[in-house]
């Protein structure tokens, strides 16, 4: 069983979200605010319980099973890295939600 090898597809998408959640980190200037770095870390581990809470309940009661040798080793980096990256776009949804103004109806 090798651990290491994993399909390139996993590694895309790990660092897709990764480049997605660095610009919009850079772009909102929030890791300037040690203590919104600390709410979405904070966040990234709640969310990776919640996540490995869900997969030991669908494991034992077989909604899905891995095959062996067919673990995909980056699958929590990469859920690690899609929470951080919804964080910061949930922020920046909010930082905007004040500027959006809804689109009148006319009948």
């Amino acid at each position: 069983m090798d651990i290491l090898q994993l399909n390139l597809n996993w590694l895309i998408l790990f660092l897709a979200f990764l480049f997605a959640w660095m610009v919009l980190l850079v772009n909102r200037r929030s890791y300037k605010d040690v203590r919104e770095v600390r709410e979405q870390f904070s966040l990234a581990l709640i969310g990776m319980l919640v996540l490995s809470l869900m997969e030991v309940f669908a494991v034992s009661t077989n909604l899905w099973h891995y095959v062996p040798d067919d673990w995909p080793a980056i699958l929590w980096p990469t859920y690690f890295v899609a929470i951080l990256f919804g964080y910061q776009l949930l922020r920046l949804v909010e930082g905007n939600k004040v500027k959006l103004q809804p689109i009148p109806v006319t009948h």
